[in-house]
């Protein structure tokens, strides 16, 4: 971990649950970083673990609406300017447009769990107007299990940082197994329902 990200959490791990609910937030530092950074100090006593996994979640959840408000009240225009700083270019946005149209709960779900498309995905949510509620709601169902396994993977190699960070990278892979499993049973039940309905 580089010294300045160190610092970073250093500096919000003062503030307990609520330091975490920050660096989720404006998530200058890896999710799962930060969240591993804060499992240790729940093995240390310094943070309960009910107020982790609570300012893990609420933190999972705020990150996302910012760019998913951004998305929604900024359209297109927002997307084509600054789309680029998370990897979204012109054609992205017409592909996710089509995308939400059909597999919209579940590609936000799904996607919670691969590094990179996790931040991405809220932007054109908000672009094809997904409702809120939904959004918060599969968000903040994908927010749970991402929370609980970096704060106990923290708590488990507590006296080894170095080691720590090497176990985070490393795990962070069956999460994206995970999520294209989740998909393809999503998008395949997706299909079966409306080919049942079109039989009645």
């Amino acid at each position: 971990m580089s010294s300045w990200m160190q610092a970073v959490l250093d500096f919000l791990a003062a503030f307990g649950p609520w330091g975490l609910l920050v660096a989720l937030t404006i998530e200058v530092i890896p999710s799962e970083i930060a969240l591993a950074v804060f499992g240790v100090l729940v093995a240390q006593g310094k943070v309960s673990f009910p107020e982790a996994m609570c300012a893990g979640i609420l933190g999972g959840i705020t990150s996302q609406l910012l760019l998913y408000l951004a998305g929604r009240y900024g359209g297109r225009p927002f997307v084509e300017r600054y789309g680029r700083y998370v990897f979204l270019f012109p054609h992205h946005i017409e592909r996710a447009e089509r995308w939400f149209a059909h597999f919209g709960p579940g590609a936000v779900f799904s996607g919670r769990f691969v590094p990179v498309l996790r931040h991405a995905i809220s932007i054109p949510a908000g672009m094809v107007r997904m409702p809120l509620g939904k959004f918060v709601l599969y968000t903040g169902l994908a927010a749970v299990p991402w929370t609980w396994f970096f704060l106990q993977l923290g708590m488990a190699f507590v006296q080894d940082r170095v080691l720590l960070e090497r176990e985070v990278h490393r795990y962070t892979l069956p999460f994206v197994a995970f999520a294209l499993v989740t998909f393809v049973a999503y998008v395949a039940f997706v299909k079966y329902t409306r080919a049942a309905s079109r039989r009645k």
